[in-house]
């Protein structure tokens, strides 16, 4: 017995995009218009077909049940299937799975982890599209955040645990994909699918960083930052690895972006999860010490008339030893620091603390507090 789509909410959400690039990647072509909001598909010794041109049709629900039965009638596959193929139709769809839990089913403490290191997966590489570091305060990145937020959380599947995410891609002009030849990206692509590609790269780098690493290259991971491997990513794959023996993440291109090769799969072990904390490791100790809380004085101010920044030095303890630091304050932040350097005041500073060769810096900088003689007694 086959299953049928019969819910109405299910229906409505394949899009009129994912039923024409469905129906284009399997044979048919447009002819005519039919009416005004929807278009003749024909091909040799298939079924003609009616595709609606937008979803605001009164029986919208009921055209898109109709085209569900005759497709998987074709590909004779279950429509449940079928449908699941068409919903995605017009997504990127990234799979990362515990090929090891039979029944699909895991503790709820490692299931909660999985979700969230496939997130911080995610995450890590939208921060590092644009400017791969060692490491990131990742919520201070506007387009990885704005990148997440278009990211859904696809439907359990039955089988190893799974958790499906799918990033929207605005399909390019039909004649422009008509003309594209295999794998090649159309003007303007998205940013969404830049960075679902710069993380399946990325993903490819940290397993040959973890196959140079078991071979002996000590620096195999240092050399592949620049592909956007960092700290954060590191972490997000040991979270998801360490419960299971092995992990795999796939990615499946929207139809309607096709790319030369529709699938694309990055394996990693358990073995492989002591590595990546060590490359984690590596990784902090080279970036930022992130949120650093510094209690100190103002020596030394310094801004250009023209500007609203100001440059300081503090003196502050950083690891028990009295140290010289840097950092570009605000206009109302260096204000604030004129003032408590003329009353010779403490002053408690935060922001990300980098050493570069000798010399420490104040990164984001911000004054918090300044500190009263009666709250220093206290």
């Amino acid at each position: 017995m086959r299953a049928s789509i019969q819910d109405r909410d299910a229906l409505l959400a394949v899009s009129p995009s994912a039923l024409s690039a469905y129906a284009r990647a399997e044979g048919w072509s447009k002819t005519e218009p039919y009416g005004d909001f929807s278009d003749i598909y024909v091909a040799d010794g298939l079924p003609e077909i009616v595709l609606p041109r937008t979803e605001n049709l009164g029986d919208y629900a009921s055209v898109v049940s109709t085209l569900v039965e005759i497709f998987a009638s074709v590909a004779d596959v279950d429509e449940l299937a079928l449908y699941r193929d068409l919903v995605t139709s017009d997504r990127d769809v990234i799979r990362v799975r515990a090929p090891d839990s039979d029944d699909g089913a895991v503790s709820l403490d490692d299931g909660a982890d999985f979700v969230r290191g496939a997130r911080e997966m995610v995450l890590a590489a939208a921060c590092s599209y644009n400017n791969p570091q060692p490491l990131y305060r990742a919520g201070a990145n506007k387009e990885a955040r704005d990148y997440l937020r278009q990211m859904r959380l696809g439907q359990t599947e039955q089988g190893s645990f799974v958790v499906t995410l799918l990033s929207p891609v605005v399909p390019p002009p039909l004649q422009l994909a008509l003309d594209l030849r295999p794998g090649e990206l159309p003007e303007g692509d998205t940013t969404e699918r830049r960075i679902t590609r710069h993380l399946a790269s990325t993903l490819k780098a940290a397993r040959d960083a973890i196959e140079g690493t078991v071979g002996g290259e000590s620096d195999a991971f240092a050399e592949v930052v620049a592909q956007g491997v960092n700290a954060n990513l590191c972490e997000a794959l040991d979270t998801m690895i360490v419960p299971f023996s092995n992990m795999d993440v796939s990615f499946v291109w929207a139809r309607t972006r096709p790319m030369s090769k529709a699938r694309e799969v990055i394996h990693f072990s358990r073995d492989d999860a002591p590595i990546l904390r060590e490359a984690a490791r590596a990784f902090r100790q080279r970036g930022p010490r992130l949120d650093e809380r510094l209690v100190g004085f103002v020596n030394i101010l310094k801004r250009e008339e023209e500007e609203d920044d100001g440059t300081i030095r503090l003196k502050a303890e950083i690891d028990g030893k009295l140290q010289s630091v840097n950092a570009v304050l605000s206009q109302s932040d260096y204000t604030r620091a004129l003032k408590a350097h003329a009353e010779r005041a403490t002053v408690i500073a935060e922001g990300d603390l980098e050493r570069v060769g000798q010399r420490w810096s104040l990164l984001n900088a911000r004054i918090t507090t300044i500190l009263t003689d009666e709250q220093l007694a206290s």
